[in-house]
């Protein structure tokens, strides 16, 4: 039987892969394999990535390694600026055998060898304490430092710098060398007199031993009573630094506050010379002074221990005093002592405001106080001496028996009510009297056998004022003389 040809296809009409999406993948194939030959880099196998912010890159380079205690533990994948700042961001790739890595993990740029030269990242991991960071976390530029480079030492001691320095340097050596005057040698103890300041300083080291077993007790203090205590105290200063760190531009400020506050002493150096010639007597008499109040520390001692006692006794006098504050507590509540004073609260309000009027009220009852005291009690309690016709009395008596007089004179019987009556005698002298409420003004004429002496004290004259000043106060008017009133002459008015 003769074999039965399979009919042929023609081109067109034939079906499978296409040539072209093949050799597009042969050509992606090829491209691939050549990059990872040329950079050795397998996306596959990429280790623990995280990323650090430095304030320079400072020639780092890619592929610089990380170190931790000087052992590689990784390298420097990518350098790239961030935005906005002049620092640099690092993504470093780490080996798994040096995680975990810390929050407060520290990064420094360091270089390998002196003067310069390559670099690398030296990586503290940080404290296991601390919480750890995760693949692609970022380290904040307070945690990372670069290298102080030659030139930046060199550029910071400038022309000025130096000259400064020299200068600080002499100015130093001056001071030890100096002799002390007579003046300086008066307030020194006797062991440093006459001394240069490099000899007293020589002349200290006698007291080393001493000092320096008082250093050991309070460095052996300062350790603290339990082994961490020093611990917390560094990890304390450490976040202290941590905090400065952040704080670049506030350290400037305070530095050149620092300058200003520096430049002010050095401008008034013989006033800050001659304070500290006087801390050496002021420390002798503090020394003094803790002398007398470390003697005073038993009697406290003892004292301490005689309260002991008392103090054990607190609860008792608390259980005893409390059924007391039971029962006084209803005293002072709202029916009772509160009510009191509810009511008692608008009679204080008046009486504060009858307060600020009493006090205006007793300056002028002090004025009139005064007045009757100085002026008018002294006044009336004067002796008036008119000669033989004197009644040795005071005056105020004078006048209730000058008042009785005229009562007793006006006296009559005929029902017309009293009328005093004068009648002078003849005689050659002629008395006039005038001014006064006269009818018409008319003076009053009369003749008397003697010739009047006059009045006492002198009659002012007609519409005089007497001798009072109405625009002072009483009390700084002057007390009337009356021992030495003139006597008014006969014709005065």
């Amino acid at each position: 039987m003769a074999r039965r040809e399979k009919p042929r296809t023609l081109r067109k009409d034939r079906k499978g892969r296409n040539p072209v999406i093949v050799g597009l993948l042969v050509i992606v194939a090829v491209a691939l394999v050549t990059y990872f030959g040329f950079t050795k880099d397998n996306p596959f196998s990429r280790g623990f990535q995280f990323q650090a912010v430095f304030p320079s890159a400072n020639s780092i380079r890619l592929g610089s390694p990380v170190r931790i205690a000087g052992v590689n533990v990784g390298t420097v994948k990518k350098i790239e600026g961030q935005d906005g700042t002049n620092n640099a961001v690092l993504t470093m790739e780490m080996k798994d055998e040096a995680l975990p890595i810390h929050k407060d993990a520290r990064l420094k740029i360091r270089p390998r060898i002196f003067l310069e030269g390559n670099f690398f990242v030296d990586l503290q991991p940080g404290t296991p304490s601390a919480p750890t960071i995760s693949d692609g976390d970022t380290v904040p530029v307070d945690q990372t430092a670069t290298p102080v480079q030659l030139d930046q030492v060199l550029t910071a001691l400038q022309k000025d710098t130096r000259t400064d320095l020299q200068t600080t340097l002499e100015e130093f050596g001056a001071a030890l060398n100096a002799k002390p005057t007579l003046a300086q040698d008066l307030r020194q103890p006797a062991v440093t007199r006459g001394k240069t300041a490099a000899e007293a300083l020589n002349s200290a080291l006698t007291f080393g031993p001493q000092a320096l077993k008082s250093s050991a007790i309070v460095t052996q203090a300062l350790q603290g009573q339990r082994p961490s205590d020093l611990t917390e105290l560094v990890r304390g200063l450490a976040g202290v630094g941590d905090q400065l760190a952040g704080s670049e531009r506030q350290l400037a400020e305070w530095v050149q506050n620092f300058n200003t506050t520096m430049g002010a002493l050095a401008a008034e150096q013989s006033s800050l010379s001659a304070s500290v010639a006087e801390l050496g007597p002021t420390v002798r008499t503090a020394y003094d002074a803790l002398g007398s109040l470390n003697e005073s520390l038993p009697a406290v001692r003892q004292f301490a221990v005689d309260f002991a006692p008392g103090v054990a006794e607190t609860p008792a006098t608390i259980a005893a005093v409390t059924p007391w504050i039971q029962q006084a507590r209803p005293l002072v509540g709202p029916d009772e002592l509160g009510g009191l004073l509810a009511d008692l609260q608008p009679a204080t309000a008046n009486l504060a405001q009858a307060e600020a009027s009493g006090i205006q009220s007793l300056k002028l009852g002090e004025s009139l106080a005064v007045c009757g005291s100085k002026i008018l009690i002294p006044a009336v309690s004067t002796k008036l001496d008119d000669g033989a016709l004197s009644s040795g009395k005071e005056n105020y008596k004078e006048f209730w028996y000058a008042l009785t007089g005229f009562n007793g004179s006006s006296q009559n019987f005929d029902g017309n009510g009293q009328v005093l009556r004068t009648q002078t005698g003849g005689g050659p002298n002629e008395l006039k009297l005038t001014g006064g409420n006269l009818q018409n003004g008319l003076p009053l004429l009369a003749n008397g056998i003697a010739k009047p002496l006059g009045t006492k004290p002198a009659f002012p004259g007609v519409n005089k004022v007497p001798p009072l000043v109405a625009t002072k106060a009483c009390r700084t008017q002057t007390l009337p003389d009356f021992k030495n009133t003139p006597v008014g002459p006969p014709d005065a008015g």
